[in-house]
Order: structure tokens, then C-alpha cells, then sequence
């Protein structure tokens, strides 16, 4: 007879224990443990099935009945992230803040790929069929023959893709709000997540259907439920952007079928996400020159070179302890950055206040914009703004060496084609192609930085 033990299981991250208690050791939330009991078999008793041998296959043979051909979205930033569009049988997770526009995206990409001759079916959880109607009407996009249903059992779901074996995608929004009834948990514990997402899976594996899951995020932007839900998907996308801003920004972390690190910008409006296609034109688009503390940084995203404004302000402080706010750049580099600024360039910041920020709502995080960021800062201490045209890139290393950045000729052609004149970069070891009309000024430390941000 089946044994059934309890466990608690953490709703934020998904560790298991065998006790209650008031914390989760794994990610320190509190009040997050939920009671799951788990069935296991009697030592004695016998396997339900027999063991049977797997069929193994060779490496380079191929099945002529098996859709292998990848069919785009027809949104090109989408099909960037996604590696060059959607691979048939495949999983997709997108996650994001809600009202960021993950339904919206969603719901546009469904419709779209039905206008182009696809069959999607878009399923909800959270609303009626009749709410997504009206979106779609506001959106201007309902007169298309994409499949619509709401629907919470997961049962229900699956044996309604078995039936249509033609579908091209499938949408579960959201996988949070999907439940097997077989189980006794609430639709949202880790157990029930992991036995929906692993249900749906299976027969979208089996019926070269490829499936995208909406999935809720905690409050420290991490998807919510249990962290193996994003090692059962093949790409995990996550929507980023800052709701007063109208850019947001699509992120690929994981992908099996392209690379990672991939960002798709997108632009709010009236009649939903609109594709931007040059990121960076847009970005500086409001930019004012001869302004002290602003520095333009030449980044990169996965592949794709995407130049933007750092902006800092620093001035006298009254507390004890100064404040350091910083918004779209860890705090944590700053903190580092300020330190070797006044350990071994002689500038003192310790008794200032340092206010950061990377316009327009975007987060970076390679250390490539150490340079960028000491720039602004430097021009904000002397309040002399830095040369008109110029950008800046190079990772910053405790004792103040500028060291080398991935793929710099990529960010410095960027530089080029939107008119930048000038380009401060790290002294490279081999000779780069430099772009007609631009300049390089090559920079080995913070001192030599200051000295020729001095003679300009």
C-alpha cells in the first residue's frame, strides 16, 4: 500500500523541508512553507509497469515526418530573443512585472500568426473570453481566426491539444493559474506548477505544438513557483522595463535553439507593443549636450550594440551617512567604483552624496559601463561636462586599469553610424578597424582618464 509522507514545500523558491517553520532557510521569505503530501510506494510492492528497452536513434539521421523547420512570428525583436523564431515541440516561459505588457505581446503574436495562415489558440486564466476580445478589439487586431478559450484544468487543456494536432502554438496564460485535479494542492503551489507545466509539456512535445507560459514573478522580479519549472522549458524570456517609461525590454536567459543574453526592444502605445528597430537612436533621442555628469555608453546586449546615457549627480551631503541612489545599475559596482575614484585617483566622494541613473528605464549589468559611469561622475565633481559627440566604454579594475571589453569594434561602428565623433576605450591588444569619422582616445587608467578630460 502507498506510504504518504508530508512535506513543505516554499512557494518563493521551491526548497523542500520536512518541518514547518516560520522561514524559508533557502531564500529567507517568510511565511512561505506550504503543507504537500507526497504518495510513495510500500518497499514490497510491484512496479504498475514493466521496464522495456528505449529505441536509440543516430545522431545524424533524420525523420521526414517531423516538423523541424523553426517558422517566425513575423516581430522581428521577438524572433531575435527567440533565436530566429519558434521551434516546433518547444517551451517557452516569458515572465515579467504585472501590467508590463506580457498579455498584450502574447495576444499580438497569436493573432498575427493566424492572420499568416497559423493556427494559434490562445487559453486564459485570468479572464474572459469576452476581456480578450475587447483587448483585441482596442488593439485593433480581433478579425483574425486565432482559437480562444478560458480554462483552468489542465486535463481539460491537454486533451483539447490532442485534438487539434495542427496547432502551431499554444498560449497558457497564466501557468500559475492551471491546476490538475488529481492533486489536492491550490492551482499556484510548486506541486501543482511542476505537474502542469510537465502535463503540458508532454503533449506539446508529442504533437510538435510549441507552447509559451505566462509566468507570475516574485516581488525581486525572480518567476514565482518552483525553480524547475525553468530548467523544464527550452527558453526562458524574461519582459523588463519600468511602467513610467514607455520601453520595454524583451530578455532572453535561457535559450536551447539560439543565444542567450538576447534583448528585443519594444515601445508602448495606444495600439499595443510597437518594434523599435534602431534602440539606440531612441535612447539619446532626448539627450542635451554641454550638460556636466551626463556620459553616453556604448554597450552591448547579447549580439546586438545599443548606445545609452548614464547620468549622475553628485553633490554635498548633511547626513552621516551619505546617500548612494542608483537606478538600472547594481549598487554594489558603484560602491566599488567610488572607492578606487578616490583610493587611487585622489577625488573625494565619501562625503557626498551620489545619485545615479540610466535614462529611458533600461538596466545594465556588464562591467563594460565602469567607465561610462567614472566619466559622469568626474564631470559631475568638476561640473565640466564632458566632450560634445563622445562615448565611452572599458571595464574598471580595483587598482584603476581600465581593462578590455567584449567585441568593442561592434560597439564602436554603433558609435559611428549615430555621429559620435570621439570614442574613450581601453588601450586594446591588437589594432581594431576603426569607423570613418570617429576617433579613439585610448585609456589605460582612471588617472590618465582624468588628464585628458582635463585638456579637453
Amino acid at each position: 500500500m502507498a506510504k504518504s509522507t508530508i512535506q513543505y514545500h516554499c512557494q518563493s523558491c521551491g526548497s523542500v523541508f520536512p518541518k514547518w517553520s516560520g522561514k524559508c532557510d533557502g531564500c529567507g521569505e517568510w511565511n512561505t512553507l506550504v503543507e504537500e503530501r507526497n504518495e510513495s510506494r510500500a518497499p514490497g510492492q510491484k512496479r504498475a509497469s514493466r521496464s522495456r528497452q528505449i529505441e536509440l536513434h543516430p545522431l545524424s539521421e533524420k525523420n521526414p515526418e517531423q516538423k523541424h523547420q523553426r517558422f517566425k512570428s513575423g516581430i522581428n525583436e521577438l524572433d531575435r530573443v527567440t533565436g530566429g523564431g519558434f521551434v516546433p515541440g518547444s517551451a517557452l516561459l516569458i515572465g515579467g512585472d504585472p501590467g508590463i505588457g506580457k498579455s498584450t505581446l502574447l495576444l499580438q503574436l497569436v493573432c498575427l500568426l493566424a492572420k499568416s495562415g497559423r493556427k494559434t489558440a490562445y487559453i486564459t486564466g485570468e479572464e474572459s473570453v469576452e476581456q480578450v476580445r475587447m483587448r483585441a478589439e482596442r488593439l485593433g487586431i480581433a478579425d483574425v481566426p486565432a482559437l480562444l478559450a478560458a480554462a483552468t484544468n489542465v486535463g481539460d487543456i491537454a486533451e483539447t491539444a490532442k485534438r487539434h494536432p495542427d496547432l502551431d502554438l499554444l498560449v497558457i496564460d497564466s501557468i500559475q493559474t492551471m491546476y490538475l485535479s488529481g492533486l489536492d494542492s491550490a492551482p499556484g503551489t510548486v506541486s501543482q506548477v511542476r505537474a502542469a507545466a510537465h502535463e503540458l509539456i508532454r503533449v506539446a512535445k508529442s504533437s510538435s505544438t510549441s507552447i509559451i507560459f505566462v509566468g507570475h514573478v516574485t516581488k525581486d522580479g525572480a518567476i514565482a513557483g518552483p525553480r524547475v519549472l525553468e530548467h523544464m522549458v527550452d527558453a526562458v524570456l524574461y519582459f523588463e522595463g519600468d511602467r513610467s517609461h514607455h520601453f520595454r525590454l524583451l530578455r532572453g536567459v535561457k535559450n536551447r535553439f539560439g543565444p542567450t543574453d538576447e534583448i528585443g526592444v519594444f515601445e508602448m502605445s495606444a495600439t499595443g507593443l510597437q518594434q523599435v528597430s534602431n534602440p539606440s537612436e531612441l535612447f539619446l533621442a532626448s539627450r542635451s549636450e554641454n550638460i556636466a555628469g551626463t556620459a553616453v555608453f556604448a554597450g552591448l546586449e547579447g549580439s546586438r550594440p545599443l548606445l545609452v546615457e548614464i547620468e549622475a549627480l553628485v553633490a554635498p551631503s548633511s547626513l552621516a551617512s551619505p546617500r548612494r541612489n542608483v537606478v538600472g545599475w547594481e549598487s554594489s559596482r558603484l560602491a566599488m567604483l567610488t572607492a578606487v575614484l578616490e583610493a587611487r585617483c585622489g577625488i573625494t566622494l565619501s562625503g557626498q552624496d551620489i545619485f545615479l541613473n540610466v535614462a529611458g528605464g533600461l538596466k545594465i549589468s556588464e562591467p563594460a559601463a565602469d567607465l561610462a559611469v567614472a566619466a559622469a561622475l568626474i564631470s559631475s565633481v568638476t561640473g565640466k561636462p564632458l566632450p560634445e559627440a563622445s562615448a565611452f566604454f572599458g571595464e574598471v579594475a580595483l587598482s584603476a586599469e581600465v581593462r578590455q571589453v567584449a567585441q568593442p569594434e561592434l560597439r564602436l561602428k554603433e558609435a559611428s553610424k549615430l555621429g559620435f565623433e570621439k570614442a574613450f576605450i581601453p588601450r586594446p591588444l591588437k589594432q581594431l578597424s576603426q569607423p570613418k569619422g570617429l576617433t579613439s582616445a585610448h585609456v589605460s587608467s582612471l588617472s590618465e582618464l582624468i588628464e585628458m578630460l582635463g585638456n579637453n
